[in-house]
């Protein structure tokens, strides 16, 4: 079932009905009564999943997945700076 907006030519109303897409469209004006109702293009509703569960990453396949994977690059650590803490001291240590 589709929601359908509709408008009436003769006097301006508007309104929206939900009905089959096997439906013909409605030509009654349900406010005045004549044969001057048209159907409307309009954007349309979007899906909305609320609720947890429901992320655009649920349902992928194996073979998306694995597919996706394979095309990120590969990241490299960088090699870690020593500081004065992790030297160590060079030259000749005094026997006492």
């Amino acid at each position: 079932m589709l929601t359908y907006s509709y408008a009436c030519d003769a006097c301006g109303h508007h309104f929206d009905q939900l009905q089959s897409m096997k439906d013909k469209p409605i030509r009654k004006c349900p406010k005045c009564g004549k044969l001057k109702t048209r159907r409307l293009i309009t954007g349309g509703g979007g899906i909305l999943f609320k609720g947890s569960g429901f992320y655009q990453t649920d349902y992928r396949s194996k073979s998306y997945t694995d597919a996706a994977k394979k095309d990120k690059p590969e990241t490299k650590p960088e090699p870690k700076a020593e500081t004065k803490s992790e030297t160590k001291p060079s030259g000749d240590k005094k026997k006492g």
